[in-house]
């Protein structure tokens, strides 16, 4: 089963690689990972897209929460979201490809069905963007190939993804729009207290042994 985890880290030399270390140790798959900033420029944004088992979401979070630069985990798939992937694809279109001269014309009309737009014309091809879900993406992909058509490259950013709606207080208070402060009146900053996040979630002790290896 895919799960899919917005991460919100700091912005540090070797975040990636702790995370992707994460993942291997305990034995998950990746099947897609995107980072880029945030709304915050000492933070970024992971969306995590992984194969596993249906009752394992909590015990990634758990694990990922267990990483000094973790911010704010949310598991979007338990939610309304808007998801999201890019493409880039390149099809050969020249005067030797099998479809021949009216390739160019058959390709804008596909393009048009799916909505993808003609982002670059040569001589021998045609690169066409498409935003959308991975299916519709897919689709794309399964007419051009069974058209006849040759795929030349394919470039996919992977899933991004956003609730939808308004932030929850635990997400403006990791976004540090409301800093907590301790009995002496010290703000803490914008980490959300471990428990405070997973409220009164049972976590496993699977991986209680899971820790961040030494860099």
């Amino acid at each position: 089963m895919l799960h899919t985890f917005v991460a919100l880290v700091e912005d540090k030399p070797g975040v990636l690689t702790r995370v992707a270390s994460l993942f291997r140790r305990l034995n998950i798959n990746i099947v897609s990972l995107t980072v880029g900033e945030s709304e915050r420029p000492d933070t970024s944004r992971m969306t995590i897209v992984c194969d596993a088992h249906e009752h394992a979401a909590h015990r990634i979070r758990a694990s990922l929460y267990k990483l000094e630069t973790t911010v704010h985990v949310d598991e979007v798939d338990r939610s309304a979201a808007v998801v999201r992937e890019l493409c880039l694809m390149k099809i050969a279109v020249g005067p030797d490809s099998p479809n021949g001269s009216h390739s160019r014309s058959q390709i804008f009309e596909l393009a048009n069905v799916f909505r993808a737009r003609v982002v670059d014309l040569a001589p021998e091809s045609i690169m066409l963007e498409m935003t959308g879900s991975s299916s519709k993406i897919e689709g794309l992909v399964q007419v051009i190939t069974e058209s006849g058509y040759t795929i030349l490259e394919v470039s996919r950013t992977g899933r991004m993804a956003m609730r939808r709606g308004h932030h929850t207080s635990r997400v403006l208070s990791a976004l540090g729009s409301r800093p907590k402060a301790d009995g002496n009146g010290d703000n803490h900053g914008s980490k959300l207290d471990f428990h405070d996040n997973l409220g009164d979630e049972i976590l496993p002790n699977e991986f209680e042994n899971v820790h961040e290896e030494e860099i």
